[in-house]
């Protein structure tokens, strides 16, 4: 899933994250590759936090967002089970039910749910 964000990521990951400044992984050192991951762990202060930004993404920007999961660009590997539960209710909000069990099952067949995700 390494990959190098766009023009267009980046947009969104500033929209989400009007603080980010630098594109580089503070523990690694590495530049992100993906959206969700440095807005859970770099930038929400808590899961609260992480709610507020996820919920105030324009439907346009969360259809993008669910194209690049579903398309597997998008890695949810690094995102706390708690902020992933969060994710999916608000996708299941904005676009559905379905949406979100499908993006629900996207991050269990690639071994990135560990633990059993509760409702």
């Amino acid at each position: 899933m390494a990959r190098i964000l766009s023009e267009k990521d980046i947009d969104l990951l500033k929209k989400l994250a009007p603080e980010c400044e630098d594109l580089l992984c503070s523990g690694s050192g590495v530049p992100y590759r993906s959206i969700l991951p440095p807005l859970a762990n770099h930038y929400s202060e808590d899961a609260i936090d992480f709610h507020r930004r996820v919920s105030g993404i324009s439907l346009v920007d969360m259809e993008y967002l669910i194209t690049l999961i579903l398309e597997g660009e998008e890695s949810l590997g690094c995102v706390p089970p708690d902020y992933i539960v969060i994710f999916l209710q608000v996708v299941e909000e904005k676009l559905g039910d379905e949406t979100a069990a499908k993006v629900r099952q996207k991050y269990e067949e690639n071994h990135e749910c560990r633990t059993e995700l509760k409702f």
